[in-house]
């Protein structure tokens, strides 16, 4: 035998074992003679690059990354169907069917919940692969689908152009193997197979989607030149005797049946290999199918009957405390673990107080849980005849289970709100936020290099910006001299930044960049800052009494007293630069429109501002004057008519001069 026909052996007996394996379910060869047989074919190719055939299976394994996905648009448009969620709906469905069309037989399959692609191919030769997109234009994933191994590269006895249709989904033990890899790495667990299965489709090296292990059922007949079928069965047969995996279906007719199949498939969801969300109900003729037609949305020929959320019981075996980074306290339950929509559920959350007060839902219960949206698990109530003597009510702590500050609610009062300005579970925001071009502006020092700061350990405060070595920053690069020193040199430059910034960048609640710059004006420094009262915050021009009441708690805190202390020695500025002497537009407020052609927009504002007037967005009746430069719009019209001075820019100018 020579190579070429060798090559068409191996390639011919190892699709047969693919087609056994993961199409049947039934292999013929053990694993070792399969990886043998394998690598000969890939020594072979390798020699003979011209003899590599379009359906080889060395193919699967994922060719080079890509820079995007290129669009394409369906021959035949992917529909959506329209979504039943009760028995009586489909009953409405089923009788109105036979009413029209009496001797109308339905197909009933499970609803996979996965993503729906179209395979295309051409003289039996697999040439495109695309997601759903809109139904109309998806997005071409070609080189990932060819790594699902129940895809067949190559069909026997196709017709000409073939487009089937077909949902990809993720096993549920592929799921779990992924997710012990996501958590071994350290990296986040996906939600649910449903979402690892579209981010693997979508990956751009198909490496990695190769590595996920998906797989597809195929569920539809798109197009097939000079092939007719009666029905949607028979279409499905054909797929099955090309080599598909396709979907398994019932050919029912009273609405009694189609029920009790419907209610069979949601029974079967736990012993299935991978994830459904309901189940599908079609006409099977493609005639009467031609005949009732569809809507703009939907074929009326068919519906999904969406299964509810599972709902099954579980202990709540202890309630911790999560810090996330803007510093809100989020309670979860650590569950006794339960199946529920395809996964092991261990956890389930709790919101905030109000709902475990609500509910009343305490250590030791028992409760019923759901995956709220199948995704997020969430306590829908407690069985309280089942609870254990002893229980107490739960109360979230009063201090930061991470850094011991101690916690404060929200104005609206639904969430508590850790108050550290040191805290490490807020660090990553915090440092986010103090670097930002509104607050210190440290040019360059964009989130990515925080969060290598953090992890190298680094950084541990906003005031560790200030003691960074060059060697420490020259860890963040290969060869990083020259981004560190001009790194070093920003963090240097934004030492004698105004106050208003610094006041802006402590990330204080209630406290953005306009009011930081009222604060800075009125107070001058920041220990005038620092030691003001509610009553003399509320002095302020545009401080209320919530801003001025969440100013106070910050400075009282000690965590926010050794921050300050630490910024004045590493000798930040912490006096206001902006002169207020010249108070020539004070108690003035000052609208700006249209286009400037002297200032830009912020120059302006600061102009006002340092001449102790208020640059506001809208006008009204308090407005002193409205500046307006070319193409101004409406705020010049409404002041008009109320009679507000219309500036020119150069009147404005004059003003200022």
């Amino acid at each position: 035998m020579d190579v070429k026909e060798r090559i068409s052996e191996l390639t011919r007996l190892l699709n047969e074992a693919n087609y056994r394996y993961y199409v049947l379910d039934d292999p013929t060869i053990p694993d070792f003679t399969y990886d043998r047989l394998l690598r000969e074919l890939e020594d072979l190719e390798k020699a003979n690059p011209s003899l590599l055939m379009p359906d080889s299976p060395t193919q699967r394994v994922g060719g080079l990354a890509l820079s995007k996905f290129e669009k394409y648009t369906h021959p035949v448009p992917l529909m959506s169907l329209e979504d039943v969620f009760s028995p009586e709906e489909l009953d409405d469905f089923v009788r109105k069917t036979l009413l029209s069309e009496p001797d109308t037989r339905f197909s009933v399959e499970p609803k996979i919940d996965g993503l729906s692609v179209a395979l295309e191919y051409e003289n039996g030769v697999f040439v495109r692969g695309a997601t759903r997109g809109d139904g109309v234009t998806g997005e071409d994933v070609t080189e990932n689908l060819k790594t699902i191994r129940s895809i067949p590269m190559k069909l026997e006895n196709a017709p000409t152009r073939l487009i089937v249709r077909g949902e990809v989904f993720m096993p549920k033990k592929s799921f779990e193997k992924l997710n012990e890899r996501q958590e071994a790495l350290g990296k986040p667990l996906f939600a649910n197979p449903r979402n690892a299965a579209a981010g693997s489709l979508r990956q751009l090296d198909p490496k990695i989607a190769a590595s996920r292990a998906l797989d597809i059922l195929i569920f539809n007949v798109q197009l097939a030149e000079g092939v007719e079928f009666s029905g949607h069965t028979e279409s499905l047969d054909y797929l099955r005797a090309l080599h598909f995996k396709v979907i398994p279906n019932r050919l029912l007719h009273e609405c009694g049946e189609i029920e009790s199949a419907v209610a069979q498939i949601n029974d079967s969801r736990e012993s299935l290999s991978c994830d459904i969300d309901g189940a599908v109900i079609k006409v099977d003729s493609l005639a009467q199918r031609e005949r009732m037609g569809q809507t703009a949305k939907f074929p009326k020929w068919a519906v999904a009957y969406k299964y509810p959320p599972e709902v099954k019981p579980t202990v709540v075996e202890n309630i911790v405390v999560q810090v996330g980074r803007t510093g809100v306290l989020t309670p979860k339950a650590v569950v006794r673990p339960v199946r529920l929509a395809g996964t092991t559920v261990t956890n389930a959350t709790l919101h905030n107080q109000d709902f475990i007060s609500q509910r009343d839902i305490r250590i030791g219960d028992t409760v019923r849980i759901r995956k709220a949206g199948e995704i997020i698990p969430e306590i829908l109530e407690v069985d309280f005849s089942k609870r254990p003597e002893g229980t107490v009510a739960y109360q979230l702590p009063a201090t930061c289970p991470v850094c011991g500050a101690p916690t404060e609610k929200d104005a609206d009062g639904a969430f508590l709100r850790c108050t550290g300005a040191e805290c490490p579970a807020q660090l990553s925001r915090n440092l986010a936020h103090f670097v930002s071009r509104d607050a210190m502006d440290i040019d360059g020092f964009g989130e990515a290099i925080v969060e290598s700061l953090i992890e190298k350990g680094f950084l541990k405060s906003p005031a560790d910006l200030y003691t960074l070595t060059l060697d420490e920053l020259k860890s963040l690069w290969k060869n990083g001299a020259v981004q560190a020193k001009k790194l070093l040199a920003a963090i240097e430059a934004s030492k004698q930044r105004d106050l208003s910034r610094l006041i802006y960048a402590l990330g204080i609640r209630q406290v953005g960049a306009k009011t930081g710059k009222v604060l800075a004006a009125h107070f001058g420094t920041m220990d005038a800052l620092a030691a003001a009262t509610v009553e003399q915050l509320t002095q302020v021009e545009d401080v209320g009494e919530v801003t001025a009441q969440c100013i106070a708690e910050w400075f009282r805190q000690p965590q926010s007293k050794h921050l300050i202390a630490r910024l004045r020695a590493c000798g930040l500025n912490f006096e206001s630069q902006r002169s207020v002497s010249d108070q020539r537009l004070a108690g003035m407020t000052i609208v700006l429109t249209g286009t400037l052609s002297h200032f830009t927009r912020d120059e302006a504002t600061a102009a006002i501002e340092s001449f102790g007037g208020k640059a506001a967005g809208s006008v009204s009746k308090r407005t002193s004057y409205v500046v307006a430069g070319e193409n101004a719009g409406s705020k010049e019209r409404k002041a008009r008519e109320l009679g507000i001075p219309i500036l020119t820019e150069e009147e404005f100018l004059r003003m200022l001069q």
